[in-house]
């Protein structure tokens, strides 16, 4: 006769959570887990199984979970007896963070800039972007990308590209959307050229007197798209971006809420293109795991008056002195370069793996920002080459991921892209284990052999 396991205290956090949060929890449902434990890249569940997180809170943890330099910054403050929560007013935990975040800036764009504190989420940095902009522009539409995603607020909203989570809201103000690089989907059809075409297409369009687009008050986008299925931008499409901004006088925001914090091999993504932007937005990894958002801006934008722009949360003490530690560690440490060379090693395994498993539509990414499109080999290919997302297998072998002991998540056209975010943190051994597991997982949800 069959025995079931006994429910175990997991099992009943997972079923009142069921419960009582509302329908629109995520990660929860791809990760039926209760973690207990967690350190660097590894989360213990209440079941007593170890899991490599590749997720890292969306990016979020650019050290990994608790840190020793991350809890001894908290712990330091916390004992120290700094005021927790001070809304806008200065102390020497906002000072040191403050100095810590400029001098990580790109040159040229640091050493003159504002820096305005936000509500704690990226989303709430993107909408005080936008009303900064159309405060010192005057204006109000906005220009966007195809594939982006800006947060889940209304401004932020209507800048984002995905039909499914806009769909059922009212129109967040007018935005020109316009076609993202993406060679291996190219909006054009013609591959890695897309990129010249984009460019073309928004400087004839933004000059065309019956264009249907009135002058915006900013244009906004990511240096890699994240959500959006890690799609990096070509170096030479940022600099005609910024070219064309700035000669008709158009503020250019780039949303650095998932790339910086030497996420992509450079501190900020903007750095490998050489741009500077008129506005970085920041969130996730300048927390130190802890909510935090900020917009950092050129000063000849700063036509707020007092008040203009507030929020009850936007003076996080202990966020602050983490993030102010997370900074100075990836810079003393050598996290850039090691991001770099850590995300060739495995989009180079992963582009040899593609040559044994068919399913495997492209490899693309920067630094330790990497993402795998999941294709139906058996269907037509478009006039670009790519065969049809396959979001189904993408589900399957995200799940086989986790009965490997790895967490993965998806994004992109479908949710057909695996997303791989691990902590800069991440040793060659873990690295090694990653791929083993990945690998293992793609095989089996597709039915093949064991990729070796």
């Amino acid at each position: 006769m069959a025995h079931t396991a006994a429910p175990t205290a997991g099992d009943a956090i997972l079923r009142r959570q069921r419960i009582r949060e509302s329908a629109a929890r995520t990660y929860a449902r791809s990760f039926p887990i209760v973690p207990v434990r967690a350190h660097g890249m590894t989360v213990e569940g209440a079941d007593g199984r170890r899991y490599l997180d590749c997720l890292s809170g969306a990016g979020t943890l650019a050290l990994g979970h608790n840190h020793p330099t991350v809890l001894t910054a908290i712990r330091r403050t916390l004992d120290s007896g700094a005021p927790l929560h001070l809304l806008d007013l200065a102390t020497a935990e906002k000072d040191d963070f403050t100095t810590a975040l400029f001098e990580s800036l790109p040159p040229g764009f640091g050493d003159r800039s504002r820096v305005h504190f936000c509500g704690p989420a990226g989303t709430d940095a993107v909408e005080a972007a936008l009303k900064l902009m159309q405060t010192a522009t005057g204006r109000r539409g906005a220009l966007a990308f195809t594939g982006a995603y800006h947060g889940m607020t209304a401004g932020a909203l209507a800048v984002t590209g995905s039909v499914e989570v806009k769909s059922p809201l009212p129109s967040g103000g007018e935005v020109t959307r316009l076609p993202y690089p993406y060679a291996y989907r190219c909006p054009f059809g013609e591959g890695a050229r897309g990129a010249e075409l984009s460019a073309t297409y928004v400087e004839r369009l933004l000059d065309d007197p019956s264009g249907g687009v009135l002058p915006p008050a900013a244009m906004i986008l990511e240096a890699v798209q994240g959500e959006g299925g890690v799609v990096p931008a070509p170096d030479g499409w940022l600099r005609e971006m910024r070219r064309i901004t700035a000669e008709r006088g158009i503020p250019l925001i780039v949303d650095e809420v998932q790339t910086g914090v030497g996420r992509t091999g450079a501190m900020w993504a903007v750095e490998h293109s050489g741009i500077v932007p008129d506005a970085m937005v920041l969130s996730k990894a300048i927390g130190g795991s802890l909510p935090l958002a900020v917009v950092v801006y050129r000063e000849e934008y700063d036509g707020w008056l007092p008040g203009a722009h507030t929020g009850t949360f936007r003076g996080n003490t202990l966020a602050m002195a983490a993030g102010a530690a997370t900074l100075r560690y990836v810079a003393e440490h050598g996290l850039v370069g090691r991001a770099e060379l850590l995300g060739a090693r495995m989009t180079g395994r992963l582009d040899a793996l593609k040559g044994r498993l068919p399913v495997i539509g492209d490899v693309r990414g920067r630094g330790l920002m990497i993402g795998i499109e999941l294709v139906d080999p058996s269907g037509e290919p478009d006039r670009c080459g790519a065969h049809p997302a396959d979001p189904e297998l993408a589900r399957r072998v995200r799940a086989a991921c986790l009965q490997r002991g790895l967490i993965v998540e998806l994004g992109g056209r479908h949710d057909a892209v695996l997303r791989l975010l691990p902590p800069l943190t991440i040793s060659d051994e873990q690295v090694e284990a990653v791929l083993d597991r990945l690998a293992e997982a793609i095989a089996a949800a597709a039915g093949g052999a064991a990729a070796g």
